[in-house]
């Protein structure tokens, strides 16, 4: 069994990789049986995890999979004046379900809301064993996919991360992995949720952050993202057009990128996928002079009121139509225009080359979206790897993208020429 586990590992990476801790075998083994039950949010749905998902995490942690909300999140009241990815306190965790060595710190820091408000982040800083190469362990800072808007909806607060598989094997490969909650996920602060640009900012504050807390960080790094975090992981690379830090060296997109407006707008079916409320809620948080009722019935408000307490799919998401949940006028709305658009991806240049990474061969969908995005910034001259797998579902495509994953960023961090399929 650790020899197959082992040979799998050698037909997934493109050059073994140089740090390999005592615990690489067993990370491996469980990486190939377990990677495809990933529990990845598509943009589109929001649901419960499937029964054998739910096996595999309870295996992990069972009614305790969840930890508690601490005071460590709770932000100091007045928050005091700091710097964008500027920390604030962290601690040492060993509450996490990972397999392989590793050490981990969860961090508090100073994040920017999208008004321009100092905010605070939480996150977490996963370290491999053992000692560092020359100059620091290389980072891959990591978007996660949507988990919901209240408090405890923090992937910070599961025992496995969320992904904890798929981070393990990253670790076991030495990297380090910096994984922020996005601000409001652990933070008292209100979660702007669906916003791509906000939770992009969390992941590049996330950064200095991450060094100020652990010394044995290397200045250059990489963003990954799957499903929402997918989107987040380009809006990383276009805001790095204006920042142009030299050590981000891309960003990787997994299981498909679509804007909100071809989502929410152009493909709403008849059928309620149980994000409606979330879009009003990020809406609001973005623009709090936006009136709920502009955009949500009455029948979908008592959904909306349930966002800050539970991190399951909101119970009108079966209960009501999509056209019994929105406003008849609600696309003209100043607000929700204003929110669509700035999340509306390949509107400026990424700075940075990208791998995306797409499941299914759908006419129409998040296959289709996913095409229509990149044909958007392959035309504004982005350097866009552009990878298609024939599985559909996220957590398929993640492990079916593997070895690409690792190539690309084996080849960023050494410095070579990246490539590009545009047409």
């Amino acid at each position: 069994m650790e020899l197959a586990a082992h040979g799998i590992i050698r037909l997934m990476s493109p050059t073994p990789p140089e740090h390999r801790g005592l615990g690489h075998v067993l990370t491996m083994f469980f990486v190939t049986t377990a990677i495809y039950l990933l529990p990845v949010m598509p943009l589109a749905a929001a649901r419960t995890l499937p029964s054998s998902q739910t096996a595999v995490y309870s295996q992990l942690g069972g009614p305790r999979r969840r930890l508690p909300l601490t005071k460590f999140y709770d932000a100091p009241k007045p928050l005091p004046a700091g710097k964008p990815g500027e920390l604030i306190r962290s601690e040492p965790a060993d509450e996490y379900y990972l397999s392989g060595d590793f050490s981990a710190f969860r961090i508090l820091y100073h994040s920017r809301s999208a008004r321009g408000e100092d905010v605070a982040a939480s996150g977490v800083v996963l370290v491999p064993a053992g000692t560092p190469p020359p100059g620091g362990w290389p980072v891959i800072a990591w978007a996660h996919g949507f988990t919901g808007a209240a408090r405890q909806c923090a992937p910070s607060l599961l025992r496995s991360l969320h992904y904890g598989p798929f981070l393990s094997m990253y670790l076991d490969l030495g990297y380090a992995v910096v994984a922020t909650d996005y601000t409001g996920l652990g933070t008292d602060f209100r979660s702007a949720v669906l916003d791509v640009q906000s939770d992009a900012t969390d992941v590049i504050y996330a950064i200095p952050a991450a060094r100020g807390a652990v010394s044995q960080l290397g200045p250059k790094w990489v963003v990954m993202g799957p499903s929402l975090g997918a989107n987040v992981a380009v809006a990383v690379a276009e805001m790095e057009s204006g920042i142009r830090d030299s050590n981000y060296l891309g960003s990787i997109a997994i299981s498909g990128i679509a804007d909100l407006k071809d989502i929410y707008v152009r493909r709403t079916t008849e059928k309620s996928f149980g994000m409606l409320e979330f879009v009003a809620y990020a809406v609001k948080t973005v623009y709090p002079d936006f009136n709920i009722r502009d955009l949500l019935t009455e029948k979908a408000r008592p959904g909306y009121q349930q966002i800050d307490e539970s991190c399951s799919s909101l119970d009108s998401a079966a209960a009501f139509s999509t056209g019994e949940m929105l406003k008849e006028n609600w696309k003209a709305n100043e607000f929700v225009d204003k929110f669509l658009n700035r999340n509306m991806l390949g509107q400026k240049p990424a700075y940075g080359p990208l791998l995306v990474i797409s499941g299914g061969d759908d006419s129409e969908g998040l296959p289709a979206m996913t095409g229509q995005t990149v044909g958007r910034m392959c035309k504004q001259g982005d350097r866009v790897q552009f990878n298609k797998f024939a599985e559909l579902q996220p957590g398929l495509v993640i492990g079916d993208s593997v070895r690409d994953q690792m190539a690309w960023i084996d080849a960023r961090f050494a410095g070579r020429p990246a490539p590009g399929n545009c047409p």
